[in-house]
């Protein structure tokens, strides 16, 4: 790391929260602290807890070639879990 260079500080993210979110504001604590493209990888595990944090452990090694396909990977696993309301719920809340 560069001197002068600080860690960013992360959101921690555990699986129940909007996925989209939280690589939206990862990638922007990365990029204001200076840290740009593969180098994201290193850090995105340094922003999950919990059931994410397992998510990346049992990653295969290996099996990332990049930020892109990490990105990828992680909103195609957390974003299909995230439950869809249905038109009747809706209808059926009160204000």
């Amino acid at each position: 790391m560069a001197m002068g260079y600080q860690q960013p500080k992360f959101q921690q993210f555990d699986g129940k929260s909007n996925p989209k979110q939280h690589v939206a504001h990862f990638i922007e604590s990365c990029n204001n602290a200076g840290t740009y493209g593969d180098h994201l990888v290193k850090q995105f595990v340094r922003s999950l807890k919990g059931n994410a944090f397992d998510w990346y452990t049992n990653l295969e090694v290996g099996s990332i070639d990049g930020w892109e396909q990490l990105e990828q990977e992680f909103l195609n696993y957390f974003y299909s879990t995230r439950r869809t309301v249905s038109m009747v719920e809706l209808t059926n809340s009160r204000q």
